[in-house]
Formats: structure tokens, sequence, C-alpha cells
């Protein structure tokens, strides 16, 4: 089973694993369907669930929206985080000439409300900025968010992709913490362990939310130097752990992380979500954890 972490000083109390929703338009679920799944994960001890406005074309939140619509009792058993700020040239918004980033209260406004529209809420329980804007004046970044959660539309804030020195800006505008820093974590890119992100995250005693800890089917189709030399790790390290997949090997490796990073499970299909949750059980010694750094870096530690 699941279990519950507190992931910041002051914190939201949120599930050690997170179901990822950001493929949920490709996966072909009716409403009823899509109420099944997350009913599932839920019984595992699943309960928060990862989206963002532009997922999907902006459709994934409202497909989500209508699975919760089937039984709105589900909403008091999950908490939703979802993310603002990349504008994506779309059908959807067909005067938009390049993708590009807006942290404006207004675009942050615009899209808190078009979120709780699709995601059929009335609060949101974790707004996470998506990218860092060049144009970002934090000032005005944290005069929406007091007034997004003065309003009870949002009740906590973070940021998603940001280097110690944007986290540190953002956060010295505000008097309440952000509780995450959602970064690309898996054994193919982590450069976030070494540039002060996760060291950063440690000093607050703040759970990062780690993306992307498959590398996107990298690791196990890829056809690097660096992808194979990983995967042929990954799959001695399985053999020595009795684990069932090197999935289940690479979840572990980013949990033995000192900063207690909550992994984002990105599979629509219950069975692989359920491998992610034996693999709670799993630990790597530090040199298994190291053995895979090796086999990225392709070079030893000295």
């Amino acid at each position: 089973m699941v279990a519950k972490v507190t992931i910041a000083p002051n914190g939201p109390d949120f599930s050690e694993l997170v179901q990822g929703y950001w493929r949920l338009a490709d996966w072909g679920m009716t409403p009823q369907e899509r109420l099944t799944f997350l009913k599932q994960h839920i019984d595992l001890g699943i309960t928060t669930v990862d989206h963002a406005d532009i997922y999907g074309n902006y459709e994934c939140e409202q497909l989500f929206g209508e699975a919760l619509a089937l039984d709105k009792s589900v909403r008091d058993d999950i908490q939703i985080v979802t993310k603002c700020d990349i504008n994506l040239c779309s059908d959807k918004f067909p005067q938009r000439k390049v993708n590009h980033y807006d942290t404006s209260s207004h675009h942050i406004y615009e899209s808190v409300n078009n979120s709780l529209a699709r995601l059929n809420i009335d609060e949101i329980d974790v707004l996470l900025i998506h990218r860092p804007d060049a144009l970002m004046d934090a000032d005005e970044v944290a005069e929406a968010f007091t007034e997004l959660h003065k309003v009870g539309k949002v009740k906590h804030f973070g940021v998603s992709n940001f280097t110690p020195r944007q986290f540190d800006l953002l956060q010295s505008r505000l008097s309440k913490p952000l509780v995450t820093n959602q970064v690309e974590i898996n054994p193919l890119n982590f450069e976030v362990i070494h540039d002060g992100t996760l060291d950063q995250m440690q000093l607050l005693r703040t759970s990062p939310m780690a993306w992307s800890t498959l590398a996107g089917g990298e690791i196990f189709n890829g056809t690097s130097p660096q992808a194979l030399r990983v995967r042929t790790e990954l799959e001695s390290i399985r053999q020595e752990l009795g684990a069932k997949s090197i999935d289940q090997v690479i979840y572990a490796w980013v949990r033995r992380l000192p900063s207690n990073p909550l992994a984002i499970v990105g599979s629509g299909k219950i069975d692989r979500v359920k491998a992610a949750v034996d693999s709670l059980g799993l630990e790597l010694t530090r040199e298994q954890w190291y053995r895979v750094w090796v086999a990225s870096k392709g070079h030893g530690v000295a």
C-alpha cells in the first residue's frame, strides 16, 4: 500500500507515488473507464494526480473532469496538482505565432479558472508554474498566488523545472512556502542531482516531484551507448533484487535520493501502476545506485 507523506513544512499530504495524466487523451478510455482506473489507483493508495492545462492539447483536464462528474465523492479522496504558464500554438489558439511562457497575473487567473472548470472542481490542491519564464515578475506572480489562495481557488503553490535561484526568487516574495519543485529525474537525465536543485529541496525539507522517471521509454528502447549501458546495468540489479522488471528498479533508484522525490507514474495500464507500487518494497544499496550512475555517465566517480 502506498503511504502518505507531508511534502513540505505546513504543506499538503501526498501519496508517495503520483499518478500522471499527461497522456490521458491517448488512452482511448470512456468516461466510465477513466473513473474505474482512477478508483483502482486510489485503492492502491495513489491518491495524488498530476495534470497541466496544456496536456493533450488542453484536453486531459476535461477528460479527467468528465470522469469525476460521474462520482463527485471521489474528489474527497484525491489531491489534484495542475500547472500553468505554457502557451502552446494550437488549433484552440490560432492567433498564437510561437510557443511561449506567460506568468502574468491575468494569465494565471485565466488558467486557474479554466482548469477548475475543466476538472469539474472548486479548488486546486497545488498549482505549479510549469516552466521558468524569462519575463516573470516575481511580485506579480506572488500577488496572483495570494489572491487565488484568499478566494479559495488554490490551496498550495509550487514550481516545475525551476533552478534553485529561480525558486528562491519567487519564494522571497511569498509568505506561504512553495511546496515542491517538479523536475525530471531518471537514469538518463539527472542533472538536478548535481546542480543544487535537489540539495535545495533537502535543505528545505521539501519533496520534489519527479517527472519522466522512465525517460519516456528511452531506457527500454533506446539504442544510444548510454541507454544500452544503463539498460544492461538495470537488468543486472533487477536480477539481484528479484524485481519483476527494470522499471521497478528505476523507481527504487529515484526514491533512493535523500530529498525523497515523489515519482510520477505515467501509465494508464493498472498492471503497470501496480508494478510501480510493488517497487516500494525494493531498496538499492549505495553501490547499486552508483552502478547506475556510472553506467549513465560512462565513467567512474573518481
